[in-house]
């Protein structure tokens, strides 16, 4: 029967100094801990102490029996926060980095670097003082026959470190750590690896890349990142090129995307990292301008991209998961290389419109509409719509913005030939009535983005817009464009004539422009009124809104010539309401109207 052992007793026997001894205490501290993520304040102490004893026996020859248990010890408690102090110095992190198996650049003194992303100029304070004075000597990779398991618990211990520790981040990048990731990032052919080191290799490149601006443009431009992890991709997926830019699953490329079988997990977990780093390493790509070097690399990367949206996971919500970091990936790509997702030839069973293959974007489609239900479903807050709508919404209008192709096949199932006409545009369970509800959004991202989506499938015309979606949903997007006087956007779409409807056009007279859709005939409230009783009336809510202004309860607004509002000042309205040529003599049935206001 196992004994337990607390972090007391697990010192006391570190402390004898023998091999045998400290295994077997060690064994019983982490069978006890293994499951705990939480720790209470009272043996932090004791806690910093035993790290800092389990470092000390790493420094020596060691039985693998017994490496392993004191980086399992290391890795239990390097999920607390408070207690790292032990693991954040150089000769620490040095040591860890031998035990992964992760070459590090020898250095007395690390030279300056770039402070973690959000950390001011003296970033690490007091700790990264310490960190800076003390000498490291060079370390080396372990022979290949080295324990794999004691490299992947060295690789956990880390990752808790980075995640938890800027300090410990900064000592990463002196020791250039990503250099070594790196080297072994080019084994990604090698099956000798196990998943688990493959997997913590990517998430320490991440977490690297996440926090550390400078880590993140050295895996750019030293290390040439892009090519490193597509060709990490291209190896997890088993990946074959029928064409330069149209990827394969290796042994299957004559069989459709839904009959191969789903992704493995171990393959769906390797991905959806890669993918996550890559996210991070181009997060501005579109947004600067790239040679012709680095758009190949892109248009090569897209194409995979495009392989993974075509792909399944194990299990419906890992799916959905991998298709996300992969829209969020495709939304950084410079938008020249979006026309990859319609290289493809034409398949039997492929979607083909105007002689291409839109099975890409109409993958992208359903899962913007399946994001919408599923957020719906579950009554998301707005940040989560905003997260998980967001980049779907924004890649599908800048494709449909610059590829004619994409656009007019997202409009054939967005916005169909108009034919409802009695229930307003928000009301319905098609795509359409989805993205106009979510265009009165308490959440200005989310409408703004979703109203963008459905004018771009308008090739930016306010008659169509306002068709579609009713003038009052409508509103927000022409006021800040200045269109609300009507007219076109600048932006550049082909002149194709749109038919409408039988139905459409013959109820288009009676259709209420603001809420889009036939209303029966109202009886007209000034039916019957004089001419002076009409303008008396109209006066008098100019009186209203006068004094609802001066209370500053509402701001009176008005159309420019410009097409868009502007504030009417307290003198216009002031002299709207006293203007001598607007004042008729009051109905004499009114007399004590404006008393009861």
């Amino acid at each position: 029967m196992a004994v337990k052992m607390d972090v007391k007793g697990a010192i006391e026997q570190m402390e004898r100094g023998e091999q045998d001894t400290a295994l077997s205490a060690l064994r019983s501290y982490n069978t006890e801990m293994t499951h705990c993520f939480t720790f209470s304040n009272e043996d932090a102490l004791d806690r910093q102490l035993l790290g800092g004893l389990v470092l000390g026996f790493l420094d020596r020859e060691l039985q693998p029996s017994c490496q392993l248990a004191c980086l399992e010890t290391i890795r239990i408690l390097s999920r607390d926060k408070l207690c790292l102090e032990p693991f954040i110095t150089l000769p620490a992190m040095s040591t860890l980095a031998r035990y992964a198996g992760i070459a590090v650049v020898s250095s007395a003194a690390p030279p300056d670097s770039q402070p973690a992303e959000g950390q001011g100029e003296d970033g690490g304070g007091k700790g990264a003082a310490q960190v800076s004075s003390e000498e490291v000597k060079e370390v080396s990779p372990p022979p290949e026959n080295s324990d794999q398991e004691v490299i992947a618990e060295s690789l956990k211990s880390i990752s808790n470190i980075l995640l938890h520790n800027e300090t410990g981040q900064g000592v990463a990048a002196d020791l250039q750590l990503i250099k070594g990731l790196a080297e072994r990032l080019q084994q990604c052919y090698d099956p000798n690896w196990i998943h688990e080191v493959r997997f913590f290799d990517l998430r320490i490149t991440f977490l690297l890349t996440a926090l550390r601006v400078d880590v993140r443009a050295q895996l750019v431009r030293e290390l040439h990142g892009i090519s490193l992890l597509g060709n990490q991709l291209d190896a997890t997926l088993g990946l074959c090129w029928p064409d330069t830019l149209e990827a394969a699953r290796g042994g299957s490329e004559d069989v459709p995307p839904e009959q191969l079988p789903p992704l493995s997990r171990q393959q769906t977990e390797l991905a959806i990292e890669i993918l996550k780093i890559l996210f991070t390493v181009t997060f501005d790509a579109s947004r600067r301008q790239v040679d012709e070097e680095e758009m190949a690399e892109y248009r090569h990367l897209a194409a995979m991209l495009r392989h993974c949206l075509m792909s399944r996971a194990d299990g419906e919500e890992r799916t959905d998961e991998f298709h996300s970091h992969t829209v969020n990936l495709l939304g950084n790509l410079p938008l020249p290389c979006l026309d990859v997702l319609l290289v493809p030839k034409v398949q039997p069973g492929s979607i083909e419109y105007m002689g291409v293959n839109v099975d890409a974007v109409d993958m992208l489609l359903e899962f913007m509409e399946k994001t919408l239900d599923r957020v719906r479903r579950s009554g998301a807050n707005g940040h989560k719509l905003k997260e998980t709508l967001l980049p779907v919404l924004n890649l599908l209008t800048e494709s449909a913005r610059i590829h004619r192709e994409t656009r007019k096949f997202l409009r054939s199932k967005v916005l169909p030939p108009l034919r409802d006409v009695t229930n307003r545009p928000e009301v319905g369970s098609a795509l359409r009535n989805k993205l106009v509800r979510i265009m009165t959004s308490i959440d200005t991202d989310v409408k703004d983005c979703a109203a963008e989506f459905l004018f771009v499938l308008c090739k930016e015309s306010v008659s169509r817009f306002v068709k579609y979606t009713g003038y009052g949903n409508a509103a927000g997007l022409l006021a800040a464009r200045g269109l609300l006087r009507g007219g076109r956007d600048s932006g550049v779409y082909s002149e194709d004539e749109e038919s409408d409807t039988e139905e459409y056009t013959e109820a288009k007279a009676h259709i209420n422009p603001i809420t889009g859709v036939v209303q029966e005939e109202q009886p007209n409230p000034m039916e019957g009124m004089t001419e002076e009783q009409k303008e008396y009336e109209a006066m008098k809510l100019v009186r209203m809104f006068d004094r609802l202004s001066r209370t500053n309860f509402i701001q009176p607004m008005q159309l420019g010539m410009d097409g868009k509002m502007s504030e009417i000042s307290p003198g216009d309205l002031h002299n709207l309401v006293h203007n001598p040529l607007f004042q008729p003599e009051e109905p004499a049935h009114s007399d004590s109207e404006e008393e009861n206001e």
